[in-house]
């Protein structure tokens, strides 16, 4: 059986999700988790009908998991593009906010107190405009984590 892009970069982004929520990882988890982030990144880009959703998404977990294991920096510069992503196409606020989540993320991680409040702060006026109670509840409940 052949795997498609769409169903290895799946796969891929729902082991991440398994790794997240581990409360103990080891240094070789953290190190899976990484490459199956970029594993899943990577089939997205080569689907021919992905779209800048997938993009920005796939830009957010890999900040996540950066800011997850300390690496602050590579977490702000794909929180960055997770920004640009979404803002140059007009994402929805749901991703919006979720994009601003991932940059105040990593400048906790880089503890700059006053980027990260910045950024929590656009985060939550975006939430403000998500009109699903449950996805908006998501966002919120994420930002107090950070």
């Amino acid at each position: 059986m052949t795997l498609t892009h769409k169903e290895l970069a799946s796969s891929c982004f729902n082991k991440v999700w398994d790794l997240l929520s581990k409360e103990d990882r080891t240094e070789q988890e953290n190190d899976e988790m990484v490459h199956l982030c970029h594993s899943s990144f990577w089939h997205w880009t080569q689907v021919e009908e992905h779209t800048a959703t997938n993009l920005s998404v796939g830009y957010w977990q890999l900040a996540r998991v950066y800011a997850e294991i300390g690496q602050g920096s590579p977490a702000l510069e794909y929180a960055n593009k997770c920004i640009k992503v979404s803002a140059d196409a007009e994402l929805d606020a749901f991703y919006m906010a979720y994009a601003y989540e991932a940059a105040a993320r990593a400048y906790s991680v880089l503890n700059k107190m006053d980027k990260r409040q910045a950024a929590t702060a656009q985060a939550a006026d975006y939430a403000e405009l998500i009109t699903d109670a449950g996805s908006k509840s998501w966002v919120i409940t994420d930002l107090a984590t950070i």
